[in-house]
């Protein structure tokens, strides 16, 4: 194979993004070549960097090693890459060859890659569906840190796709109440829960409706809105020695927190919660090609690719952006494809 071009988006100021078009280097012999077919925008982490509103003192990712560097313009960025090996080096075992793949890498069209910073694709999975793999694997590590206990109550703040994978795993556990809240209409309506316990955090009635259905308050709250004064709502709806899981990346958003009122004597537990590590309490355990492997088996399940609701080109990728940040109540998950 000759000279490969690829395109890459790029974040170059607030709320513009450009494709450029770069050569790639020589493959090395313990290199392999990755042609993309189609990646995931994060809603949540790609608006913050989108709308410039991330912290600039702040490593873009310092495990995964294509984001490593510093939130500064430009900027590639995205860790959601589902593709197929091309072409591999001398030194690669040829097995790779047209394998499928899941890479941890910002919106291209091709990549070069070792080996071991792929994860091949299991063969009951389409391409689309691994596209949820760094969300999902959120979801399983938000739910571990939570651990909920049978007979719980349990509320979800936010459903956009982290909140719904979160809340289809914890529909798995024998829990007494699963309610979720969510401003836009059609991510309440996909909301895995039962009938009536998806609920509008901006109705007059959210609090009076909530604890309704926990019955009091709840016992686990996981806060994923993306919001930090939804941080008051956790607190306001979760009970005595409850647990607020906050899953949720704040950048440089800023929001008043009543602390000052029942929080103080409530002895409620805030629990920070990132899947760049592993929780100190289950490394002993749990390292991550295990919760990779809960992970594939959990999209295997819940099946996520029916919250897939529009498909750009990468050409187009200026217009999926544009429509996540200016109507985002239209939106679940927007996929770029390379084809």
């Amino acid at each position: 194979m000759g000279t490969v071009k690829r395109k890459t988006l790029y974040f170059t100021a607030p709320r513009q993004v450009e494709l450029r078009e770069e050569t790639l280097p020589a493959l090395e012999a313990d290199d392999v070549l990755v042609e993309t077919t189609c990646s995931a925008i994060s809603a949540g982490t790609e608006m913050l960097v989108y709308r410039g509103r991330f912290p600039r003192d702040l490593e873009t990712d310092p495990v995964i090693s294509a984001l490593r560097g510093g939130f500064q313009y430009p900027l590639p960025f995205g860790y959601a890459c589902v593709g197929r090996v091309k072409q591999t080096g001398a030194q690669v075992d040829k097995s790779w060859q047209d394998k499928p793949v899941f890479a941890f890498q910002p919106h291209t069209s091709h990549f070069i890659t070792q080996p071991n910073s792929l994860l091949p694709i299991p063969n009951s999975l389409f391409p689309e569906t691994a596209c949820f793999l760094p969300n999902m694997e959120t979801a399983v590590n938000l739910v571990q840190d939570a651990a909920p206990l049978l007979g719980e109550r349990v509320l979800v703040l936010g459903q956009g796709v982290v909140g719904l994978l979160t809340a289809a795993l914890l529909s798995e556990f024998p829990l007494e109440t699963l309610v979720s809240a969510d401003c836009y209409e059609p991510r309440r309506n996909s909301s895995p829960v039962k009938p009536g316990s998806a609920l509008d955090p901006n109705s007059a009635s959210f609090h009076k409706d909530a604890i309704s259905l926990l019955k009091d308050r709840a016992d686990l709250t996981f806060e994923l809105s993306g919001r930090p004064e939804t941080l008051n709502d956790a607190l306001a709806l979760t009970g005595f020695s409850g647990r607020i899981v906050i899953g949720s990346w704040y950048g440089e958003k800023r929001a008043e927190i009543d602390l000052g009122g029942a929080f103080h004597r409530s002895r409620i537990k805030l629990i920070s919660s990132q899947v760049s590590t592993i929780a100190p309490e289950l490394s002993g355990r749990w390292d991550k090609a295990r919760r990779f492997e809960a992970a594939w088996k959990a999209l295997v399940r819940v099946k996520p690719e029916k919250w897939i609701t529009h498909r750009f080109s990468i050409g187009n990728a200026k217009e999926a952006y544009q429509l996540l940040d200016e109507n985002p109540q239209e939106t679940i998950q927007i996929l770029l494809t390379y084809r």
